[in-house]
């Protein structure tokens, strides 16, 4: 619980200054929303995530990663060709930025996981 709770933390502070970064980048209201959408779906996917790598940690992590990184694919594939279209969200802000929280999260997690 305690490591779900610091690479909470950790990813949180990760989405948000790279989210901040990506506005900058990407100034238009329609491409905010789809940053502020994706960051968010990020953070809870993030979450579910670790928890499972946590959970398949002391038998094999490597199970538990690879689940993490197939979850991660899914839910950017997903979005790309179910979510951004029907609800209205810039295409390029939204699927660059979930990748983008994807790639920086799971850089971190290792370091985490060591604790």
């Amino acid at each position: 619980m305690k490591r779900i709770a610091l690479y909470a933390g950790i990813a949180g502070a990760l989405i948000a200054i790279s989210a901040g970064a990506l506005a900058l980048a990407f100034d238009g209201p329609t491409d905010h929303r789809a940053i502020l959408v994706s960051a968010t779906l990020a953070f809870v996917v993030q979450l579910a995530a670790f928890a499972a790598i946590g959970l398949a940690a002391p038998a094999n992590v490597m199970t538990g990663w690879g689940i993490g990184v197939l979850v991660r694919f899914l839910v950017l594939v997903g979005y790309a060709f179910l979510v951004v279209q029907a609800v209205g969200l810039a295409p390029a802000a939204a699927l660059i930025s979930l990748a983008t929280f994807f790639f920086l999260c799971t850089l971190v997690e290792p370091l985490v996981l060591r604790t």
